[in-house]
């Protein structure tokens, strides 16, 4: 008898339609086979199937029976195809309608004992369902947690075999998983361990912090051992705003491709923040490897990608330059590509020289002039283009350190990065654009919402030749132009934020 199920096929972040077929009572040697360029995990489920099926109350047909994941010609990966695998044989031998699971999606794992163990992919599953016009999914309780964030399927969790062989025969219904329920869609009480309270002096830097947040703008920080680069960074998602449900469900989709979901601490609505180390490899940091999978460009989607260090990365940083213009990456391999989110705020800190202290009034720098350039040329012309704010973040002194004022806290920085924010939303929702922050802007906005005087255009002009900077330069300058104007609440830029916007490009001439 055949026996017709549906699951996917996770492609990177993104979940492919599979059929499967069961058919036993074939004539032949009592044997299953599974065929449709299964991998070894795949080929090892008939063992967990049987076990599984055998301590749930059924048993493997005592026939030949064919195992078909379609399409063909793409390969199946992992276990997640052990409870179709098994539902299906039920329902071919036990004469068993599987009419009800037709209208969904099903995955999981299975233990020998018939116990369902989390998958990756729970959202983008929950997509194809939606996509695919099926009515839900069925998935472990794990796994459904973060599928319920999907609106418009159902969502059906079981702990165990039994209780999903007993939905096919009509005597039982699985348990529905609502939005509600699910962990994920706690609202975020931003509350951080970490306050800018904490940081003493350094005003420039919180505020070219400030100015990069409220547009989504990329930062880099120089300055000497102990100034708080390090410090002020990690202090940068406590004045963030929260994800819009959207945002993060595209978080929650790559976290959970990679296996990674479960393992978050605080499951609720906070944007990431990547901080990897500089021996990372290219394939840590892009994502790919023989199974493609999310590198720290994509679990930062959304969020923070701090690199500390940042001439130590070496190479590898010529990686970010493609993501960061496009805000996605596509790795190409023999047997297909695949395209990867990953639209992230980058933040680096990095010393002024190998020593150090170049610069520093308090200690001498012990680099020869070619040591410096040596050190600084580790950062390639084209990767500093497209960071939009360079600050200097220089070592603060005893009586900044002693003194008992706190500074600022993030609640108050919160407050106007939102209100910054919020302008660029309405702004752009009302030209139906798809850019969400200034520093998405394409060129066609930028024309329309940067406009300068002839006095000004003439300023930024000057400036251009000064400095030396390239025509990206040019379009950077007047995005964190607007982001200013933004946060002083101004329709038109000012010549004041033209000139703060100029001075955070001042060290491309230094390094």
């Amino acid at each position: 008898m055949l026996a017709r199920l549906h699951s996917g096929a996770l492609v990177g972040v993104n979940a492919l339609p599979v059929e499967i077929e069961v058919n036993s009572g074939e004539r032949g040697e009592p044997k299953a086979f599974i065929v449709g360029l299964p991998d070894a995990a795949v080929k090892e489920s008939l063992n967990r199937v049987s076990s599984a099926l055998a301590n749930s109350g059924f048993s493997m047909p005592m026939s030949k029976t064919t195992v078909n994941l379609a399409p063909g010609d793409l390969k199946k990966e992992g276990p997640i195809y052990d409870l179709p695998i098994s539902l299906g044989i039920i329902a071919s031998t036990s004469g068993i309608s599987e009419s009800k699971l037709q209208e969904y999606i099903i995955a999981g794992e299975l233990s020998l004992s018939g116990q369902l163990r989390n998958i990756c992919g729970g959202v983008s599953l929950a997509l194809l369902a939606k996509s695919s016009g099926k009515k839900g999914v069925i998935l472990p309780p794990e796994s459904a947690s973060e599928a319920a964030l999907v609106d418009g399927i159902e969502v059906l969790s079981a702990r165990n075999l039994g209780e999903i062989a007993a939905f096919m025969q009509g005597k039982g219904e699985l348990e529905k998983t609502l939005r509600k329920d699910s962990p994920f869609a706690n609202g975020s009480s931003l509350e951080y361990e970490a306050d800018f309270a904490d940081v003493k002096g350094q005003f420039q830097t919180r505020r070219a912090v400030e100015v990069a947040v409220a547009g989504g703008h990329n930062l880099l920080m120089v300055g000497p051992p102990g100034s708080g680069k390090s410090m002020i960074a990690k202090r940068i998602p406590s004045i963030m705003p929260a994800p819009s449900p959207e945002e993060f469900l595209e978080i929650l989709g790559i976290y959970s491709a990679a296996g990674l979901s479960q393992r978050l601490e605080n499951k609720c609505f906070k944007r990431p923040f990547r901080s990897p180390h500089h021996s990372i490899s290219r394939v840590g940091l892009s994502g790919g490897g023989p199974n493609p999978k999310p590198g720290e460009i994509s679990l930062a989607h959304n969020g923070v990608l701090f690199l500390d260090e940042l001439p130590e990365f070496g190479g590898i940083l010529d990686n970010l330059r493609q993501p960061m213009e496009d805000g996605k990456l596509t790795i190409s391999r023999s047997a297909g590509k695949i395209t990867l989110p990953c639209r992230f705020m980058l933040v680096a800190a990095m010393n002024p020289c190998k020593c150090g202290y170049y610069g520093d009034s308090r200690h001498k720098c012990r680099c020869t002039p070619q040591q410096i350039a040596a050190y600084r040329n580790r950062i390639s012309g084209p990767l500093l283009d497209r960071i939009d704010i360079h600050v200097e973040t220089p070592a603060i002194s005893i009586s900044e350190i002693g003194g008992a004022s706190l500074g600022e806290p993030s609640a108050a920085i919160r407050a106007r990065v939102e209100a910054a924010r919020q302008i660029q939303y309405e702004r752009f929702n009302l030209s139906k654009k798809s850019a969400k922050t200034n520093s998405a802007m394409s060129s066609a906005q930028i024309r329309k919402y940067c406009q300068l005087s002839a006095e000004q255009n003439s300023l930024l002009s000057a400036a251009m030749e000064e400095l030396g900077l390239s025509a990206r330069a040019w379009d950077r300058i007047l995005k964190v132009s607007r982001t200013i104007a933004d946060l002083a609440g101004s329709e038109n830029i000012e010549e004041s934020h033209l000139l703060e916007a100029i001075n955070y490009r001042s060290l491309d001439r230094r390094i």
